[in-house]
C-alpha cells in the first residue's frame, strides 16, 4: 500500500483527483449551510459546518504537504470553481423558502390576478400612482419553488408589466398552493415527458407491455 500511496501515479494523478472531488464536496455542503443559515436553521447549519471544514481540512492537508506539486494545486482550485457551479445547482433545485414579489403594472391586472389566484396563491392588489400615472400594486408571498409558475403568469397577462423579487427570511401565516414534492424530489433530475406518463399511467405502460 505504502509503494501505491509512493508512486508517480498516485502523486501526480491520484491526489490531485481527490484534492478537486473534496473541494466540491466542502464548497456544496458550504452552498448549503449558508441556505440553511439564512432560513434560520439553528441546528442543521452546525453540523454542515462542522463536515465542510473537516473535509475542508483534510485538502489543505494534502495541498500543504505536497507544495512542490502543480496539479495538487490545480484540484484545489477547480474544486473550488466546481463546487460553486455545484452548490448553485443544488440551491436551485432545493428551491427553499418563500420570496415575496411585487408588480407594477399600468395595464389591467384583473386577469394576472384572477390567474394567480387560481393557482392558489395569496394576492393583495393596491391602486397605486406612479410617475406616469394610475398604475397597479400587486404584492404575492409565494414558495420560492413556485416562483416560475408566478412569473409565467406574469409574462402571460402583463408582459410589460415591472416586477421585483425578494427573499424572505421569516413570514406568518399565508395562503399557498398545495404540494406534493418532497426535498428530496426536488433534488433528483427532472424525468423526460414519456417516463412521467408511464409513471402517471400504469395501465398504459402495463397494456405497451401486452399485459
Amino acid at each position: 500500500m505504502s509503494d501505491f500511496v509512493d508512486s508517480t501515479v498516485f502523486i501526480w494523478v491520484i491526489l490531485p483527483l481527490l484534492i478537486f472531488i473534496a473541494r466540491v464536496v466542502d464548497v456544496s455542503i458550504g452552498t448549503i449551510r449558508i441556505i440553511f443559515l439564512g432560513r434560520g436553521s439553528r441546528y442543521l447549519a452546525p453540523v454542515l459546518g462542522f463536515f465542510e471544514v473537516f473535509i475542508w481540512l483534510l485538502a489543505i492537508r494534502q495541498v500543504l504537504a505536497n507544495l512542490s506539486n502543480i496539479f495538487c494545486y490545480i484540484g484545489y482550485a477547480a474544486g473550488f470553481a466546481m463546487g460553486n457551479f455545484i452548490g448553485m445547482i443544488i440551491d436551485d433545485r432545493l428551491a427553499m423558502g418563500k420570496v415575496v414579489v411585487r408588480v407594477i403594472t399600468q395595464d389591467d391586472a384583473g386577469l394576472l390576478i384572477a390567474s394567480l389566484r387560481r393557482k392558489g396563491f395569496g394576492v393583495t392588489h393596491v391602486p397605486a400612482e406612479g410617475s406616469r400615472g394610475q398604475v397597479s400594486l400587486i404584492y404575492t408571498v409565494i414558495l420560492r419553488s413556485d416562483l416560475d409558475s408566478a412569473l409565467r403568469c406574469v409574462k402571460k397577462y402583463n408582459p410589460n408589466a415591472f416586477y421585483t423579487i425578494e427573499n424572505i427570511r421569516l413570514s406568518n401565516e399565508g395562503i399557498f398552493p398545495e404540494h406534493s414534492k418532497t426535498l428530496i424530489s426536488r433534488l433528483l433530475p427532472r424525468k423526460p415527458k414519456i417516463y412521467r406518463r408511464f409513471l402517471l399511467y400504469p395501465k398504459l405502460w402495463m397494456r405497451r407491455k401486452g399485459k
